[in-house]
């Protein structure tokens, strides 16, 4: 009878030990972000599993207390009950069977259904554990502080100890966003987009100056109107004789209810001062990152900035749709006349204008060719690796890639062949 009982027990410490060990791997491996959403839906269970996890020295002090002092309770009386037994050589078979149970029934097992359920047990074992924790809290209270004494000796910091940014965990969860198919991809490139808004400057991305289509103020009026419907933009810079010189931006809207006003009225464009029309442009420094500028444009309900660098020289725009486009792709209506600046060959190579950003090459072709703060297009990546501005006919090998100037304009480098 004896023996029955002292089984009965064993079976019990057993449990009782599978349950601290799969409460354990359950309160560490749950989502923290999902269990935030369910106390937000108002699952209490879910609250006070974000709070027992905010103090996890507590939480894994008592429960490992809770299951070596079972184990070892249940070890023991194995080893009293087989040596009755056995003799002497029940402290091997004690020791074997022991390890055996404690390994399949008190760790394997429930930790591998708490790494699948992580989640869904957590909220139902928290009560149990929050009654756990305030029972061992002065026994594991004092082994905490005996081991970040004993750390502290040895040379140990503890308090510089970093799981990493907040971003660089966002990151490594977006790139756990497994799946080969087009739309995990395009997931996983949307997301990486977003987090890239707070470490890319607005010049990264910007129209530069050369491709941004502006009025002139002191043509005739006539030539400014006929420019200005003839754009495919509804937002242009204007600027009086030299190009640095913006004094406003021409909203296409703003135009044709002027020409209207002034047809239905009948009268003349001879008087009309385009610069009335305009409203006040929006200069903003080159390093501002698209987070930033993305803020800016909500709080000032703006669409349109223009783009300056420290002596306040124009060097292009920045359109809010342009960093919208930085997160979910090109935004093409009918109007636009999309210029990719990228061209496959049929010999498998491309041809690419020496204006396209390293970051738009890498997103459409999939490379990684790096995009450094010296330079954002691919002419000004072979200008720095080369140190110097190559002539047509000259070829580099970098990076794993070919590039073969093609066409070059005075010091610009206009197009460029590319191979892997």
């Amino acid at each position: 009878m004896d023996l029955w009982i002292s089984a009965g027990i064993v079976f019990v410490l057993l449990l009782l030990s599978g349950f601290f060990s799969g409460s354990e791997t359950a309160l560490t491996a749950a989502s923290k972000s999902r269990l935030h959403n369910w106390e937000k839906e108002g699952n209490k269970r879910a609250g006070l599993v974000n709070r027992i996890r905010e103090r996890k020295d507590r939480m894994i002090g008592a429960l490992l207390l809770g299951n070596n002092l079972v184990n070892i309770l249940a070890s023991a009386f194995a080893t009293s009950v087989l040596i009755g037994l056995f003799g002497e050589a029940g402290v091997v078979y004690a020791t074997l069977i022991m390890t055996l149970l404690v390994l399949i029934f008190a760790e394997v097992l429930p930790k591998t259904y708490a790494m699948k359920n992580a989640d869904k047990m957590s909220v139902f074992i928290a009560p149990v554990i929050s009654v756990v924790i305030w029972l061992f809290y002065p026994i594991a209270g004092v082994v905490n502080k005996i081991v970040g004494f004993t750390l502290k000796l040895v040379g140990a910091d503890m308090s510089s100890a970093s799981g990493g940014s907040h971003m660089e965990v966002l990151r490594g969860v977006i790139e756990l966003h497994e799946g080969v198919d087009a739309e995990t991809q395009t997931q996983r490139a949307m997301l990486r987009s977003i987090l890239d808004l707070f470490d890319v400057d607005i010049e990264e991305i910007m129209t530069h100056r050369k491709n941004v289509i502006m009025l002139d103020a002191s043509d005739p009026i006539e030539k400014i109107v006929e420019d200005a419907l003839d754009s495919p933009y509804t937002r242009m810079p204007v600027y009086r004789e030299d190009t640095d010189n913006i004094i406003g931006v021409l909203h296409a809207k703003a135009l044709m209810r002027e020409l209207k006003k002034r047809e239905r009225n009948d009268e003349d464009l001879e008087n009309l001062d385009i610069e009335d029309l305009c409203a006040e442009p929006w200069f903003v420094p080159e390093q501002t990152t698209l987070h930033d500028q993305l803020q800016a444009f909500k709080s000032r309900r703006e669409h349109f900035c223009v783009v300056v660098d420290e002596y306040g020289s124009y060097l292009g725009i920045v359109t809010l749709e342009d960093i919208l486009e930085e997160i979910v792709g090109e935004i093409d209506d009918e109007h636009d006349e999309t210029v990719i600046g990228v061209r496959k060959q049929t010999d498998g190579s491309y041809l690419v204008e020496g204006d396209v950003t390293i970051r738009d090459l890498n997103r459409e072709l999939d490379w990684d060719l790096p995009d450094d703060e010296d330079y954002s297009t691919i002419a000004g990546l072979i200008i720095h690796e080369a140190q110097t501005v190559p002539n047509k006919g000259q070829s580099f090998t970098f990076y794993d890639c070919r590039f073969d100037i093609v066409k070059r304009q005075r010091n610009q480098l206009s197009l460029i062949r590319v191979r892997k």
